[in-house]
C-alpha cells in the first residue's frame, strides 16, 4: 500500500489541486438536498414563502397580530413595518434577521392565526375562560346569541380543519379576535389576561412541534399576503425557478469538477504506469544474466504490463474515489446533524452493517485475488513456451500435449477469477437490499416524526439523500479495499524488480581506455555460476592478441559461451582477471568495454523494421558505404540484392521472415558494422555452409586484419586456420596452440578432429607439423 502512495510523490502539486477540486464537488453535491428539501418544504407545501412574517399584511390584520405580543415583541412587529395606506409593508430583508423574528414570534403569530378560525366548540371554551364563566353556561346557546348577549356581531364560516383522528373535516368556525378586542376595549379583559389565555394556549401549540409550527407560521403568512393582494403563485414560481437554477448551477460546478478530477487522476495514473513501465525497463536492461535467471522472462512481461496496469488503474481511482470518500462521508455527517433530525444511529448501524458485509466478502475472496498474479505469470510463461516452440510441438506432434497444458493453466486462471467474480457479485445486490432497508428505515422512523410535527417531508428526503451518500462513502472505501491488495501484490511485485541490485555494476572511479588496440588477456580466471555448486570454469589463461583469430572449441557444456559471456560482462569473475589492454574490465565503464566489442550470439536475433536498421543497431551513425561493406563481408549481399527494396526490406519481428543462414549472416553484418576493436562470434558460423563459412572467414581475414577475433566453434574447418586454438573440457584448458600443434599434443582436440575429419585431412595436419 505504502509503495503505491510513494509513486504518487511526484505529482504532490496535481494532487493538491484534486483535494481542492473534491472538497467544492463535494460541497456541491452536499447541498442539492438541502435545495431538495427546500423546494418541497417551501416551495411546494409553503407555496415558497419562507418567512413567517408577511411581505404585505392590512392594516386590520397587522393590529390583530399584536393581540397575543409582549410590547417587546410589538416592538420588534412594528419595528419590521411601514405603512403604506391600508397597507403594511415588511422593511426587514435581511436573513438572518427574519430567521430570529420567525423563531421569536412563531408563537404570538401562529396564535393570531388560529384565533382567526376556531371551531364552535372551542370558541366556547375559551370565551368562557376568558368571561371567568362556566363552560356548561354556554353550551347550548348559539353562536349568535352569544354575540348577542355580549353585544357583538359574532360571524360564522365554515372551513376545513382537521380533527382529533387526524383527518379533515368541514366545520362551523368563528374568528375570535375581534370578541378579544371588543373585551378588552369593554374591560372584560387586560393585557394580563390575554397573557395568561396565551400561556394556556401555548402548551397546545408547543405541542405541534418545532416543524408543524413553522408551516402554520408560514400558513399564517400567506393568508395575510393574499389579503393584501399579492399574487402567491407568482412568489411560489420564482422561488421554484431560482431553487430549481442554482440547484442547476451546483450541479453543473460539480460534473465540472467531476470531470477536472478525472482528467487529473488519470494523467497522474498514466504518468505513474508510464514511470513504473521506463523504471522497469530501464532496470532489466542494465540485469546481468544472473539477474535475469532470477526472474522469468514471462514473469517479467507481467510485471511490465499487466502488473503497472493493476497500479495504474488503482492510482487513479485512488485519487477520485478514496479521496471522495472521506470528504463526501464527513461532510454528510455534518449535514445529517444540521438537519436535527436526531436518526443518526440509522447512520451508523447501516455503516457497520455495510463494513461487516463487505468484510466477509473480502475475507472470503482475499486469498483468490493473491493467487491470481502467479496465475497470470504462469499462462504467459505457457502461452510463451508454446508460441516460440510451436515448429518443434508440430515436428513431435505434440499439440494435444501442449493445448492440455495451455488449457490447464487457462483453467486454472479462470476458475480463480470465477470464483472472485461469483463472490463479488454479490456486491451489487446486497448493497442495494442494504439501501432499501435503510431507506424504509428512515421513512418509518422519519413518519413519526413528521406525525409529530417535528420534522418535514423536505427534511426527511434530505435525510434519505444524505445517508445514501454516507453509505456510498463507505462503499467507495470498501470496494477500493478489494482492489488495493492485488495492486498492493503488483507493486511488491514491480519493486521487486526495481530493488533488485545488479551484481554487474560499473566502478566508481572507472579507468579509461586511452589508446584501445583490442589487446583481450584472460588470467587465471574462475567462474561460478550464482547458485552453483561448484565452478564451470577453472584457471583458464590466455591472451587473444589483435590481428590475430583465437578459437576455442570443445565438446557440448564444456564452457565455451560462459567464457566468452565474461568478455562484456554478462557475469563477473569470481577469480582471477579479464584485461583489455592491460585495464582490467571492472575498472572500464560497461558501456566503454561493450563499445569496443561486437558481440554475436550462438542465437541471432533481429529487430522489427529494415535490414538497414538492424545492421545500424550498434552503430547509427554507419554510412550506406559501411552498412553495404559489412554485408559484402558477413556474405549476406547475395540475398540482400535480391530483395525488390534491397536494404529498407522490412524485417518482422524476430526475423521470422529470413532463414536461419540469413539471420545469421545479418547479425555477423551488424557486428561488422559497428566496426569494434574486438569481435566475439558465439559458434556464429553454425547455421551457414562450409561454403558461405570459408567465404565469410576468408573476407573476415582480408578486410579487418587488425582486430581481434575470438571465434567459438564446433567446426574444426571454422576454426583451423586460428591462430591460436583453445581446447575446454569440462570447464579447464585441456590444450592451447595451433590446429597442427594440438594434432600432435592434445587428446581432447583429436577426439573432435577423428570425429569430423578424414583420415586424409588429419594426415595432412600432421604432415603440416612435421614439415614446420
Amino acid at each position: 500500500m505504502f509503495k503505491i502512495f510513494k509513486n504518487m510523490k511526484p505529482y504532490w502539486k496535481s494532487i493538491i489541486v484534486i483535494i481542492l477540486l473534491l472538497i467544492v464537488q463535494a460541497f456541491c453535491d452536499l447541498s442539492l438536498p438541502t435545495y431538495t428539501a427546500d423546494i418541497i418544504d417551501v416551495g411546494i407545501q409553503n407555496k415558497g414563502v419562507e418567512h413567517i412574517l408577511p411581505e404585505k399584511i392590512t392594516k386590520e390584520e397587522y393590529e390583530y397580530a399584536k393581540l397575543f405580543m409582549t410590547e417587546q415583541e410589538a416592538k420588534d412587529w412594528d419595528d419590521s413595518y411601514k405603512a403604506d395606506g391600508n397597507v403594511y409593508e415588511r422593511t426587514q430583508e435581511d436573513g438572518d434577521t427574519l430567521g430570529s423574528l420567525d423563531e421569536s414570534l412563531a408563537v404570538p403569530l401562529v396564535l393570531n392565526y388560529q384565533m382567526s378560525a376556531v371551531d364552535e366548540e372551542t370558541f366556547k371554551e375559551y370565551l368562557a375562560q376568558a368571561q371567568g364563566a362556566d363552560p356548561a353556561a354556554l353550551k347550548d346557546l348559539s353562536i349568535e346569541q352569544i354575540g348577542q348577549q355580549s353585544g357583538m356581531k359574532l360571524e360564522t364560516f365554515v372551513q376545513e380543519k382537521e380533527n382529533d383522528d387526524g383527518e379533515m373535516e368541514e366545520m362551523t368556525c368563528v374568528d375570535m379576535r375581534p370578541v378579544f378586542q371588543g373585551m378588552m376595549a369593554s374591560g372584560q379583559m387586560n393585557q394580563d389576561s390575554v397573557m395568561q389565555m396565551r400561556e394556556s394556549m401555548e402548551k397546545m401549540v408547543d405541542a405541534m412541534g418545532s416543524s408543524t409550527m413553522q408551516s402554520t407560521g408560514v400558513a399564517y403568512a400567506v393568508h395575510c399576503d393574499e389579503l393584501a393582494g399579492i399574487n402567491i403563485d407568482n412568489i411560489q414560481k420564482s422561488y421554484l425557478w431560482k431553487e430549481g437554477f442554482t440547484m442547476v448551477g451546483f450541479a453543473a460546478v460539480s460534473v465540472a469538477c467531476a470531470i477536472l478530477v478525472s482528467f487529473f487522476a488519470a494523467r497522474i495514473g498514466a504518468g505513474i504506469g508510464r514511470t513504473l513501465r521506463g523504471g522497469t525497463f530501464k532496470k532489466v536492461l542494465g540485469f546481468s544474466n544472473a539477474e535475469m535467471n532470477q526472474f522469468s522472462t514471462a514473469s517479467l512481461i507481467t510485471r511490465s504490463t499487466n502488473d503497472v496496469q493493476q497500479i495504474q488503474l488503482v492510482s487513479a481511482l485512488l485519487l477520485r474515489m478514496i479521496l471522495y470518500a472521506p470528504i463526501l462521508g464527513i461532510g454528510g455527517v455534518v449535514k445529517v446533524i444540521q438537519t436535527g433530525a436526531h436518526m443518526g444511529w440509522i447512520i451508523a448501524l447501516s455503516v457497520v452493517v455495510i463494513v461487516g458485509f463487505v468484510g466477509l466478502l473480502v475475507s472470503i475472496a482475499m486469498p483468490k485475488f493473491k493467487a491470481m498474479q502467479k496465475l497470470v505469470d504462469n499462462l504467459n510463461l505457457v502461452s510463451r513456451e508454446i508460441l516460440t516452440g510451436l515448429q518443434v510441438i508440430r515436428a513431435f506432434k505434440r499439440e494435444d500435449t501442449e493445448e492440455k497444458r495451455f488449457d490447464k493453466a487457462n483453467k486454472d486462471l479462470t476458475k480463480t477469477t470465477l470464483f472472485t467474480n461469483r463472490v463479488m457479485a454479490f456486491m451489487l445486490p446486497g448493497m442495494m437490499a442494504l439501501m432499501n432497508c435503510i431507506t424504509v428505515l428512515i421513512m418509518w422512523v422519519a413518519s413519526k416524526k413528521i406525525d409529530d410535527g417535528v420534522m418535514q417531508v423536505g427534511a426527511m428526503t434530505a435525510f434519505i439523500t444524505y445517508a445514501m451518500m454516507i453509505v456510498m462513502a463507505f462503499l467507495m472505501l470498501t470496494m477500493m479495499s478489494i482492489m488495493l491488495p492485488r495492486a498492493g501484490v503488483a507493486a511488491e511485485r514491480i519493486d521487486e524488480v526495481l530493488t533488485t541490485k545488479s551484481t554487474i555494476l560499473d566502478p566508481e572511479s572507472p579507468a579509461a581506455l586511452t589508446d584501445s588496440k583490442g589487446l583481450l588477456a584472460f588470467h587465471h580466471v574462475n567462474f561460478r555460476y550464482p547458485g552453483g555448486e561448484e565452478d564451470a570454469l577453472h584457471d583458464i589463461d590466455f591472451v587473444a592478441e589483435p590481428g590475430k583469430t583465437t578459437a576455442i572449441i570443445g565438446s557440448t557444456g564444456s564452457g565455451k559461451s560462459t567464457v566468452v559471456n565474461l568478455i562484456p560482462r554478462l557475469y563477473d569473475v569470481t577469480e582471477g582477471s579479464i584485461t583489455l589492454d592491460g585495464v582490467d574490465v571492472k575498472q572500464l565503464r560497461m558501456k566503454e568495454l561493450r563499445a569496443e566489442i561486437g558481440f554475436v550470439p550462438q542465437k541471432g536475433i533481429l529487430f522489427s523494421g529494415t535490414i538497414a536498421s538492424n545492421l545500424r543497431f550498434g552503430n547509427t551513425d554507419a554510412t550506406d558505404e559501411e552498412v553495404q561493406n559489412a554485408a559484402e563481408i558477413a556474405q549476406a549481399t547475395e540475398f540482400i540484392e535480391t530483395k525488390k527494396r534491397k536494404y529498407d526490406s522490412e524485417i518482422s519481428q524476430g526475423g521470422t521472415n529470413v532463414s536461419g543462414g540469413q539471420k545469421q549472416r545479418l547479425a555477423i553484418a551488424r557486428a561488422i558494422a559497428k566496426n569494434p576493436k574486438i569481435f566475439v562470434f558465439d559458434d556464429s558460423f553454425s547455421a551457414l555452409d562450409l561454403k558461405t563459412d570459408a567465404a565469410l572467414r576468408k573476407a573476415l581475414s582480408e578486410k579487418v586484419k587488425d582486430r581481434t577475433m575470438i571465434i567459438v566453434a564446433q567446426r574444426i574447418s571454422t576454426i583451423m586456420h586460428a591462430e591460436q586454438i583453445i581446447v575446454l573440457n569440462e570447464g579447464r584448458i585441456a590444450g592451447k596452440g595451433t590446429h597442427q600443434e594440438l594434432l600432435e599434443s592434445c587428446e581432447v582436440y583429436q577426439q573432435i578432429a577423428k570425429s569430423q575429419l578424414s583420415e586424409k585431412e588429419l594426415k595432412m595436419g600432421m604432415h603440416g607439423k612435421e614439415e614446420a
